[in-house]
């Protein structure tokens, strides 16, 4: 990196470090809502909510719920972890064998994470934290002794937005994730590359809104460094009830989205028909009916449901695999999934939206 660049991500660091650690002393400090979306909760997390200190909640931004199915015993890591929240309840979570590690480079949130341990540690009855917070970089994991392939599942929470160098942060998460791990986690995108003067304007930024991705770029990046097949699991507009921030970003259109990044080598970049089909046992507790993959996949409990290659790999090499059965090989190809697009604008349109993407009867990889 030129210094130059270096000098540019540093004042990033310090505007973002001040507007979370100064300039915003809770979430209704916030301008508009896109660092902190409404979010309707299940109930094993809603149960969970009541035991988190009142402190770390009020300084909880976030635009989505970066909580995935599954996490007993997992090692999970936490880019830019804030006051805590959900590395506590990740904590809740993964159980006495499992680990949290959240990163965040303001001392002020730390601050806050770090003087609740105790509290939360009784409230979950654990005979010992499994929850630590280190001061650092997300773009720099190295730097605060994080190992390659040391965990099982990172997720973020409105976080690499405010990252100068996302493509750093996404390169990061994929060396300290598993094989067979996921990055699981939301962020906001725009429908548009964003020009620098907007990208200065410090308001605009500590709002999660100018240092948002294009939607497309954000793509290409994680398929650059190794997550080759995103998935989209929820998709929400954002909208900016506030005059002043709507009139400088006329004409942008934000969008919070959540997505899960598999690390699983050699997964093809398009949708492909192997003839096979999975059946869901219904064996999670966290989803004794239905499980939800993505925005396009969810599997209902005994029923044989047809897949592509790459959701057959999702399942098969993941966590996921003692829950289901599967039917068939990579043996044979039969060529492009049935509903995949072919075609440059098929492949160019926003992440979907669809009224039916939690429809099982289709079975769509696409």
């Amino acid at each position: 990196m030129s210094s130059s660049a270096a000098d540019v991500q540093s004042d990033k660091h310090k505007e973002v470090q001040e507007y979370y650690g100064q300039t915003l002393a809770q979430s209704e400090d916030l301008k508009t809502n896109a660092c902190c979306t409404v979010t309707t909760y299940p109930d094993p997390i809603k149960k969970l909510l009541s035991q988190i200190h009142d402190e770390v909640l009020m300084k909880y931004y976030g635009c989505g719920l970066t909580i995935p199915n599954e996490l007993e015993g997992l090692r999970v890591l936490d880019l830019g972890s804030g006051a805590g929240r959900d590395c506590y309840l990740l904590s809740g979570l993964v159980g006495e064998k499992g680990s949290v590690v959240g990163v965040d480079m303001t001392e002020e949130q730390l601050s806050v994470a770090r003087r609740h341990i105790p509290y939360h540690t009784e409230k979950f009855n654990y005979s010992e934290p499994n929850v630590e917070f280190r001061e650092g970089h997300i773009e720099k994991l190295d730097e605060i002794n994080l190992k390659d392939e040391e965990f099982d599942l990172i997720v973020s929470n409105c976080v690499v937005n405010l990252a100068n160098d996302k493509e750093a942060v996404l390169r990061e998460a994929f060396r300290v994730l598993k094989e067979g791990g996921e990055f699981y986690f939301s962020d906001v995108y725009c429908d548009r590359r964003i020009p620098t003067h907007l990208r200065d304007d410090k308001v605009l930024y500590g709002e999660c809104l100018s240092g948002a991705l294009y939607w497309n770029d954000f793509q290409n990046l994680a398929q650059k460094v190794g997550f080759t097949a995103p998935r989209v699991v929820e998709i929400h507009p954002i909208t900016i009830e506030n005059a002043d921030v709507q009139k400088r970003v006329e004409g942008y259109t934000f969008t919070s989205v959540t997505y899960r990044l598999f690390k699983i080598a050699g997964l093809e970049p398009a949708c492909e028909d192997y003839g096979q089909a999975v059946i869901y046992k219904g064996s999670m507790n966290d989803a004794p009916v239905r499980f939800t993959l993505d925005n396009e996949h969810t599997f209902e409990k005994d029923r044989v449901q047809t897949v592509c290659g790459n959701t057959y790999r999702m399942l098969n090499e993941t966590r996921f695999q003692p829950h289901f059965d599967f039917i068939g090989s990579f043996e044979q190809h039969f060529g492009l999934y049935e509903d995949c697009g072919t075609s440059p604008s098929d492949t160019s349109q926003t992440p979907s939206t669809s009224e039916n993407s939690s429809d099982t009867s289709s079975g769509a990889c696409c």
